[in-house]
């Protein structure tokens, strides 16, 4: 009997040894398939050609809060770049998204309202954009207002800074139970497309959320004398925008440029490039656009003071208009995000994509942060307004012109004031 026991005791020790050694070797396997993935690139995401971002569906929660693996917050200097790997991921476990109503924000322009305007499809709003090199925080409106409490966030740039700048004022005001009170144009204006700006108040925390009107961010002047009679206009690319000095006290100050730059809109404005008091006839767009990001570049390391202001330049946002004429806009009846990556490149939208401020010094080019959203929202041709960018008392029944640069609100430019979120709370926190 001890005999027996004694072996079948021998026989389970042999194979929980069995059991644990097998544990061991698929251990191991893993890790070397880890190993070999990360030493060839797996998961990275390309800043140039194909773009190397890849949009799933998932029940699963997206994480937010805990900074888990050693990937720390995305927002930190050092983390930029991972902003642009990643992926998009649809909230259906959690229903966090969209984070506001368009019913329920008097701050968005009636272009952007694709909901209230008869888009009979929500998707394009519970989309959630999900890192996977760093941690994005979850977005809380309460707190970004008792960190910009007595500040001024100034957007600057074209109609799609606007569409971002809308975006931020419907999260903030989420947070605000008498928003219509209590959040006030301070020269009374209504939202619309404006040639100026417009600067919202946030009385009870004395916040300004402002939006200045300034699609090349470099001066745009008359007609020089002397010039041919084609030039209607030049844009100075070595000067600011004339109400740049307005912008220097802000205190977070976001940029955008990319949507004017190209070369069909400058021959109807009979545009051309000036440096200095030569005029640049044979100059090319994108040539302009990168002398023009230069001076913004200078401007920001002269007249910001970088202990103060935390100046953000947000990379070009593709527009998705090929075939416009044939069918209303490429856009027009999307309703998911691209998940064919190959399908996708960069060499759609030549020329204004990705700026280099790297030209002057390390120390400069920390005080213009880069937020690169293009590959991201490349992915989403489903999010703009297409036909839906009008009420539908004003939609003609054939050939309703599709807007398919915009964004829906709620939508995208959420996604982008999420990256700055976590941009801002590294800074002030």
């Amino acid at each position: 009997m001890e005999m027996a026991s004694a072996r079948r005791r021998a026989r389970q020790v042999s194979g929980d040894h069995v059991v644990l050694l097998s544990a061991c070797v698929v251990l191991i396997s893993v890790t070397l398939l880890l190993a070999a993935a990360v030493s060839s690139g797996f998961g990275a995401a390309g800043l140039a050609g194909e773009i190397k971002v890849v949009v799933r569906t998932t029940s699963a929660p997206a994480a937010v809060e805990d900074v888990d693996g050693g990937r720390g917050y995305c927002g930190e200097d050092d983390r930029d770049s991972m902003f642009v790997d990643g992926e998009w991921v649809r909230d259906e476990a959690e229903l966090r998204y969209p984070l506001y109503q368009s019913r329920d924000c008097p701050f968005i322009d009636v272009g952007f309202r694709c909901g209230e305007n008869g888009r009979p499809d929500d998707g394009y709003a519970r989309w959630t954009w999900r890192p996977r090199r760093c941690t994005l925080p979850r977005f809380d409106a309460k707190k970004l207002l008792e960190v910009l409490r007595n500040r001024r966030l100034v957007f600057v740039g074209d109609s799609i800074g606007r569409n971002q700048w809308e975006s931020m004022l419907c999260m903030l005001s989420s947070a605000v139970p008498d928003a219509e009170a209590s959040v006030r144009e301070e020269n009374g204006s209504p939202i619309t497309k404006h040639k100026g700006y417009l600067s919202f108040r946030f009385l009870h925390h004395n916040l300004t959320v402002e939006h200045y009107r300034s699609p090349y961010l470099v001066r745009r002047g008359s007609r020089p004398r002397r010039a041919p009679r084609h030039v209607r206009s030049v844009l100075q690319l070595g000067a600011m925008d004339a109400r740049a000095p307005l912008w220097k006290g802000a205190d977070v100050l976001v940029f955008n440029s990319g949507h004017w730059w190209n070369q069909d809109r400058f021959q109807q404005l009979q545009c051309y490039f000036q440096e200095g008091k030569k005029l640049r006839l044979d100059m090319s767009v994108e040539s302009a656009y990168q002398r023009a990001m230069d001076t913004v570049h200078q401007w920001v390391q002269k007249e910001v003071d970088a202990s103060k202001t935390l100046a953000i330049f947000r990379t070009y946002s593709p527009a998705h208009t090929r075939h416009a004429a044939t069918n209303g806009g490429s856009c027009a009846m999307e309703t998911l995000p691209e998940l064919n990556r190959t399908k996708i490149s960069l060499e759609r939208w030549p020329g204004t994509l990705q700026p280099v401020f790297g030209g002057l010094d390390s120390e400069a080019a920390s005080e213009l942060r880069v937020m690169n959203v293009t590959l991201m929202t490349a992915q989403r041709r489903d999010g703009h307004p297409a036909v839906y960018n009008v009420q539908p008392s004003a939609r003609v029944p054939v050939g309703q012109r599709a807007d398919c640069s915009h964004w829906c609100l709620p939508g995208v430019p959420d996604a982008w004031n999420e990256l700055l979120y976590a941009m801002i709370l590294t800074r002030y926190v």
